[in-house]
C-alpha cells in the first residue's frame, strides 16, 4: 500500500493497521490464534524527522507485539509498509506483553464457571452472581503459592452492584482474591479470608441520587464569534508562534512532538517528543486483599487504549475542535475513538500589567490567554485527565488531573483502618500515591543541549557580602548520567535548564528553557521492595540520559510480571550529556490520603510541571499582544486606572 502522511509521527491510519497485522499472520499462518496487544507506529529516526519534505515521505514501518497463547510466547515484529513486508520477528522469552483489554472483559465469565470461586463468593454472603463486578490487578512479581511464577495471571477482586448502573466500589467483597490464568482462561487460586459483612451504604453520585441539585447556578458561555485563534492540518496544529503535532499513543496516551515557536524570521524548536513514559499507583495497605496492588498504568494497561471520547460542553468548554484517535483491538482490528483530543483556547487573566501612577491615569495591561490540548482516561476506578498548556509568554505547561473513584476495602464494624480513611459506614479508602515520569526528549534551538541544575542560594556574611543579603544562582552542570539522577529542593526553588551551549542570545549566554517541577513525593515503598524495584524511576524527582531510540519506558517496554527494568539500568551506562542529544524523565505526583470528601466520587487534585524560557528570548516575548477590548467600541485599555476594582 502507498500511504502519504501530513507529519512522520502521524500514527497508523485504520488501512496501515490492517496491512501490518495482515503480514504478519499471513508470514505465520502456523500460528491461529495469535493476538497484538500493541500496534503502533515504529518511530522513524529523529535526523528524518528534523528534515522532513512532504514530497519525499519517509519510509513509515508498523511496530507489533505479538502474543501466541497456546504457546505463552511473546513476539515483536516490524512491518514495512511501503511494500508489505516483514521486517523482524523477533521472540522475547521469558516477557509477557502488557494485560490485554479481552483478557479483563474475560474475568466474570472465568469466575462464574470456575465451581471453588462460586462456593468462595457463597462463604462470603454473595448468591446472586448478576450483581458482582470484578476488577482486575496485575501481580507484579510477587509470589502466589501454588502458582507459577512463569504463567500469565491476573488477580481479580469482586465488588457487588445491586443494579446494572450502581456504584459497585460502596460494596467491596473483603478477604477475597482470585488469581487468573490468562492463557488457560482459568481461576489458578483463591486468596480467603474470615468473610466480612457488606459495607451498608450506596456510594451513587448521579442526579437521582443525591437529593435537590443547586439552582442558583447561572450559565456561563464562552463565544468566539470569529472562530479560534489556531488552526489544525492532520494532527498539527499552529497557534500564536507556536507549531506542534499530538496524538494518542498506545502505550503513552496523549504525545505532543515538534513542539516550535515563530520567532521573527526563525522556527526554533523546543521539545521533540514528550509523553507519559510510565505511571504507577501503588497501594500502602499490608491485607492480604491489598498488598499487591501496584499498577503500571502504561506498561501494563496501555495507556493510549483508555483513552475516551470527549463531549462539549462537559469535557471542554468553548469553540472546540477535536482531533481522533485510530487504534487496534486485540485482534488487530483498528477501531477509532472519535473527539479522543480536545484542542481549544482559554482566556487566562492578566498577562501582563503595570500603572505608572506618577504620571499616566491608565495601566497598560494585556490578557494572558493558552492553547489547551488535551485527553481523558478511564482507567478502572480513576480518571486522569492530561492537559497541555502552551502561553503566550512561550511558556509550555503540563498538568494532570486526577478524579473518579477511589479504591476501597471492606472493614469489620467498628474497625478504625490503619493504613486508609473511613469514607463511609465499614468502608475504607487506602492510602496510595499516584506518580507520573514524563518523558521530555528536548531540543532547545537544536539538538546539542546541556542540562545545568539552578538554586537560589543565600550567602553567608563576608567580604564580598557585607550585609548578608546576597543572592546567586548556583549552577551544577549535569554532564555524566552518574550524576543524572536528580531531586527537588524547595528550599533552593531548584529548576533545571536546559541550555544550547552552541547557540547564544544577546548577552552570550546560551539560550535555554527551565523546568520548573512539581515538588512533590517520590515513592513511599522500601528501597528494598519488590516495587522499589520494578518502578525505580519513582525514586527520583528527575533524571537525564542520553538519548536513545530504544528508551522510551521509564520501567522498560515490558514491565508486567518483571522483576524491573529501565532507567536505574540505563544511567549505569555513564554516557556523556553534555553538549549532546539529552532525555529528560521526570517523575510527579502525589500522597493521596483520602478524605470523606473523596467520597464518592473524588473532586479533581492536580499535579504537573511547566518549561519556561530562560533566556531564549532577548526580552519579553508577549509584547505584541494587543491591549485587550472591553465593552462595546472602548478599550479597557484606556479606562482610568483610579477606583477601577473589577479585578481580573
Amino acid at each position: 500500500m502507498t500511504t502519504t502522511t501530513a507529519h512522520p509521527y502521524d500514527p497508523l491510519t485504520a488501512e496501515e493497521i490492517k496491512t501490518a497485522v495482515g503480514v504478519v499472520r499471513a508470514s505465520h499462518p502456523q500460528r491461529g490464534a495469535i493476538k497484538f496487544p500493541l500496534v503502533r507506529l515504529d518511530l522513524p529516526d529523529k535526523e528524518q524527522v528534523r528534515a522532513y519534505d512532504p514530497s519525499s515521505p519517509i519510509p513509515r514501518v508498523a511496530f507489533l507485539v505479538v502474543y501466541d497463547p497456546e504457546a505463552s510466547a511473546m513476539f515483536e515484529a516490524r512491518v514495512d509498509l511501503t511494500d508489505d513486508s516483514l521486517v523482524s520477528f523477533k521472540h522475547l522469552p521469558g516477557l509477557q506483553p502488557p494485560i490485554m483489554i479481552d483478557e479483563l472483559m474475560a474475568l466474570d465469565e472465568i469466575v462464574k464457571n470456575d465451581p471453588a470461586a462460586v462456593e468462595a463468593l457463597a462463604r462470603h454472603g454473595v448468591d446472586d452472581l448478576s450483581q458482582v463486578q470484578f476488577d482486575p490487578w496485575s501481580t507484579g512479581t510477587l509470589p502466589i503459592e501454588g502458582v507459577d511464577a512463569r504463567r500469565r495471571v491476573i488477580r481479580a477482586t469482586a465488588y457487588i452492584r445491586h443494579f446494572t448502573a450502581d456504584n459497585g466500589y460502596a460494596r467491596p467483597v473483603g478477604n477475597l482474591v482470585f488469581v487468573i490464568d490468562c492463557d488457560t482462561r482459568s481461576v489458578a487460586a483463591i486468596s480467603e479470608g474470615d468473610p466480612l459483612p457488606l459495607p451498608p451504604e450506596s456510594g451513587n453520585y448521579d442526579p437521582g441520587s443525591v437529593g435537590p441539585l443547586r439552582d442558583d447556578l447561572r450559565p456561563i458561555e464562552i463565544t468566539q464569534p470569529e472562530g479560534p485563534s489556531f488552526t489544525v492540518s492532520g494532527n498539527v496544529i499552529e497557534w500564536q508562534r507556536w507549531r506542534l503535532h499530538a496524538h494518542i499513543d498506545v502505550v503513552e496516551g496523549l504525545v505532543i512532538s515538534d513542539v516550535s515557536y515563530q520567532d521573527g524570521g526563525r522556527r526554533r524548536p523546543i521539545v521533540h517528543r514528550a509523553g507519559i513514559s510510565e505511571m504507577v499507583v501503588p497501594y500502602g495497605d499490608t491485607s492480604d486483599d491489598f498488598y499487591f496492588r501496584n499498577v503500571f498504568d502504561a506498561g501494563e494497561y496501555s495507556l493510549g487504549k483508555t483513552v475516551g471520547s470527549l463531549s462539549l460542553g462537559c469535557d471542554c468548554l468553548g469553540e472546540i475542535r477535536y482531533l481522533d484517535s485510530v487504534l487496534s483491538d486485540e485482534s488487530g482490528t483498528p477501531h477509532t475513538i472519535t473527539n479522543a483530543i480536545c484542542l481549544h483556547e482559554e482566556d487566562y487573566g492578566i498577562l501582563w500589567k503595570h500603572w505608572d501612577f506618577r504620571y499616566v491615569e491608565q495601566a497598560e495591561v494585556r490578557r494572558s490567554r493558552r492553547l489547551v490540548v488535551s485527553s481523558i482516561h478511564t482507567i478502572g476506578n480513576y480518571e486522569y485527565g492530561f492537559f497541555w498548556y502552551f502561553y503566550l509568554d512561550g511558556t509550555i505547561q503540563f498538568e494532570a488531573k486526577l478524579t473518579g473513584i477511589v479504591q476501597t476495602r471492606a472493614v469489620a464494624p467498628g474497625e478504625k483502618p490503619a493504613y486508609g480513611t473511613l469514607v463511609a459506614p465499614q468502608l475504607d479508602a487506602p492510602n496510595h500515591q499516584h506518580l507520573f515520569n514524563m518523558r521530555l526528549d528536548m531540543e532547545v534551538d537544536g539538538p546539542r543541549n546541556t542540562v545545568v541544575e539552578v538554586d537560589a542560594v543565600g550567602l553567608p556574611m563576608g567580604p564580598d557580602n557585607p550585609y548578608g543579603n546576597a543572592i546567586v544562582a548556583r549552577r551544577t552542570e549535569i554532564t555524566n548520567e552518574r550524576d543524572g539522577r536528580r531531586m527537588c529542593d524547595p528550599l533552593t526553588s531548584r529548576t533545571w535548564k536546559i541550555t544550547n551551549p552552541g547557540v547564544r542570545n544577546r548577552f552570550d549566554e546560551p539560550v535555554a528553557y527551565k523546568l520548573v517541577p512539581f515538588v512533590g513525593p517520590t515513592l513511599l515503598a522500601a528501597p528494598e521492595s519488590d516495587l522499589a524495584r520494578r518502578a525505580e524511576f519513582a525514586r527520583a524527582h528527575l533524571w537525564v540520559t542520553r538519548y536513545s531510540p530504544d528508551e522510551l519506558h521509564a520501567a522498560g517496554d515490558y514491565p508486567n510480571q518483571h522483576p524491573g527494568d529501565g532507567i536505574g539500568q540505563w544511567i549505569e551506562q555513564e554516557r556523556d550529556l553534555a553538549d549532546t542529544d539529552v532525555v529528560l524523565w521526570h517523575t510527579f505526583g502525589t500522597s493521596h490520603l483520602p478524605r470523606p470528601e473523596d467520597w464518592p466520587i473524588m473532586p479533581c487534585d492536580y499535579v504537573g510541571f511547566a518549561l519556561k524560557p530562560v533566556g531564549f528570548f532577548d526580552r519579553n516575548p508577549s509584547l505584541d499582544v494587543p491591549p485587550p477590548a472591553g465593552h462595546g467600541a472602548k478599550s479597557c485599555h484606556s479606562a482610568p486606572q483610579q477606583g477601577d476594582r473589577h479585578g481580573e
